[in-house]
């Protein structure tokens, strides 16, 4: 959590004190609500949680949650373009203390991930409200992909009438307008980047580097609040990115000069719908998530270099929807019992493979579960928390059903009212997509067979909140068998996904701290040692990095708000799927934000991206996808 200043009076673990000029305004110990599915303080969490707020996202300098997320501790960030841009269904993961597949996106409790894909560089900062991160197994309580943990995006019910413009290098472009009323908010969100030269290079098959041509993202977002109980959301997205791939001298039919290999524009429109009930005993959500990915292009040349002259055309389309229902007993001030049930259906459709002129291959199928979470506390000092979980799945494709039963144990030790330990152990799974199954694209191969992906993790804590800090301490340990993970094949220019085994033993110490004089400060320290083996790799082989080191300071003066924010990525390797982990440089994400609030109507905002300007690998993979040299973006912003 970073820890954000502003004018007021001071809210303190909960309470509120009234200061008789303007002060600091902080909170170091707020409410969460996704670890437990209840309420409760931070420091009574039995789990390594990070709090997320506006204040907190807006101070890294990012546009969008993407971006963003890539300075929190215990998060990998990863990239293929500028402004946290995919390349159609590959998709930018966040990985969770290295485990690369197991994050599970929430907006507002209701999964957002499609069939395992997510698109956060789509989600703007301007309408969330708050981010909360759980980190550690969460399929108990949340289902399939929650192995790594959970991030629960809350967005804003009530938005202020507000206009943005901003312009920067590269092409940036950021427009941005929400309105609001008692009932119904609207926002449009719109952002642009230009051409951005060689944002990737490859050398296993000749010489060949990538530009992003063009990038533009919009957002459409809506919000009726029907009363206290009832909300409906509807958001809409579409993201439309053009690359050009070029190889840099001869190689076998490629010409001595170089030529274009291949042109692609990705496109990805999404809707999601969710309708939303809560009253003091239950909670219940209803959601429609569906989105079409497209990519079309023309290959001059293949990877291999031989000439192609072929039109690349592929889309694939997907949809879930659900409903997700739970009630809460309060057993007098000592115990409480949750019981939940959930459905949800999955549809994959990808229109035929090499341009269609494959059959479609349509999968569906229902996933059903049922959930229980036990909260007792002995005294007022120890709390036991156990959880159940049952899931299974029908009418699956050729009769490919799975189900798998899961528990959870948490136990919270008060050392007093502001300091706890706590010790947790949580099985999770993860069950086989459609396309890890079937194959996306013309370079995949099915693998029917893949087995559920299956994990323990354990993990020992301790938090406090001591006069102006708020430090955090984690111990974890993590165990995952038949991981699902994709295989390349150099030779045939094909992956197919398979099953592996993944650990990883780390410790963690965060710390927020409000300073004197406006000044307030944050850092992280992650140790961790990721590692997998595989049918391809009969021996355990690093990935991601050994240590992340992650800072932050800010600054509150008068009209001004200024941040600065790091992350440090360091002992890290590249690790291939079919070859052995090799030394990879660490990366430096760096940004600077400053805003100068000039009356209660108009502020200005000055972004910068990699201060330094380094040209980092932020893949992890073996391939090279560059950090965007340095970059600023300058907005305006104004309440109407």
């Amino acid at each position: 959590m970073m820890v954000a200043l502003v004018t007021g009076n001071v809210i303190w673990g909960g309470t509120v004190v009234h200061a008789e000029k303007p002060s600091q305004v902080f909170t170091l110990d707020p409410m969460v609500v996704t670890a437990t599915r209840t309420d409760k303080r931070d420091v009574d969490v039995p789990a390594s949680t990070t709090i997320l707020t506006n204040e907190d996202l807006r101070s890294t300098g990012a546009q969008n949650l993407q971006v963003a997320l890539g300075r929190v501790p215990g998060l990998i960030y990863k990239t293929f373009a500028p402004g946290g841009g995919a390349m159609g269904t590959m998709a930018n993961e966040i990985a969770i203390r290295g485990v690369s597949n197991g994050t599970l996106i929430m907006l507002n409790g209701s999964p957002m991930n499609l069939r395992g894909k997510y698109f956060l560089d789509a989600i703007p900062i301007d309408s969330i409200e708050k981010v909360e991160i759980v980190k550690g197994g969460g399929s108990v309580l949340y289902g399939s992909e929650a192995m790594g943990g959970v991030i629960n995006i809350i967005t804003k019910q009530s938005f202020k009438n507000l206009v943005t413009a901003g312009v920067g290098n590269y092409g940036q472009q950021k427009y941005n307008t929400t309105v609001g009323s008692e009932k119904l908010s609207i926002g449009y969100n719109l952002e642009k980047w230009g051409k951005v030269d060689t944002i990737s290079r490859s050398h296993d098959k000749g010489d060949k580097h990538t530009d992003m041509t063009s990038s533009h993202k919009n957002n459409l977002f809506l919000n009726y609040k029907f009363n206290d109980n009832w909300n409906l959301l509807y958001n809409y997205f579409e993201t439309n990115v053009k690359y050009d791939t070029w190889f840099d001298g001869q190689y076998k039919s490629v010409p001595k000069g170089g030529a274009l290999q291949q042109n692609r524009e990705y496109v990805t429109k999404q809707n999601l719908l969710q309708m939303t009930y809560q009253d003091d005993t239950i909670k219940g959500n209803l959601y429609y998530n569906q989105n079409k990915l497209m990519a079309d292009g023309f290959t001059n040349y293949t990877t291999s270099g031989a000439y192609s002259g072929k039109i690349y055309d592929t889309d694939e389309k997907n949809r879930t929807y659900g409903a997700d229902i739970q009630k809460k007993w309060d057993f007098s001030h000592k115990s409480n019992l949750i019981l939940g049930t959930s459905y949800q259906n999955e549809f994959y459709d990808d229109f035929g493979k090499d341009g269609h002129k494959s059959p479609n291959q349509i999968t569906s199928r229902n996933i059903y579960a049922v959930y229980g979470q036990y909260d007792h506390n002995f005294d007022d000092k120890n709390e036991f928390i156990f959880g159940a979980r049952e899931t299974w799945t029908t009418g699956g494709y050729k009769n490919q059903n799975y189900d798998n039963f899961s528990m959870s144990g948490q136990y919270l030790y008060k050392l007093n009212e502001n300091e706890s330990l706590y010790f947790s152990i949580g099985q999770s799974f993860i069950m086989p997509t459609f396309s890890q199954m079937y194959g996306a694209s013309d370079s995949a191969v099915s693998n029917p067979d893949l087995k559920p992906q299956k994990g323990t993790n354990y993990e020992l804590g301790w938090k406090r909140v001591s006069n102006s800090h708020n430090w955090k301490a984690a111990l974890y340990h993590i165990d995952i068998t038949d991981n699902i993970t994709a295989t390349w094949d150099g030779t045939k220019t094909e992956y197919q996904y398979t099953n592996e085994d993944f650990k990883n033993t780390g410790i963690e110490l965060t710390c927020d701290i409000v300073g004197k004089d406006g000044f307030s400060y944050n850092w992280g320290i992650n140790y961790g040692d990721p590692k997998v083996k595989g049918t391809k790799k009969d021996y355990w082989d690093r990935k991601y990095g050994k240590w992340q080191l992650n800072g932050g300071i800010n600054y509150t003066k008068d009209k001004w708000v200024t941040s600065l924010q790091g992350t440090y990525l360091a002992q890290r390797v590249a690790t291939p799927s079919s070859s052995h982990s090799s030394g990879e440089k660490p990366y430096l994400l760096t940004s600077l934000t400053t805003t100068y609030n000039a009356d209660k109507q108009s502020s200005v905002t000055l972004a910068f991206d990699n201060l330094l300007n380094r040209e980092d690998n932020l893949s992890h993979t073996g391939s090279e996808y560059y950090s965007t040299p340095f970059n600023f973006l300058l907005t305006y912003n104004y309440k109407f």
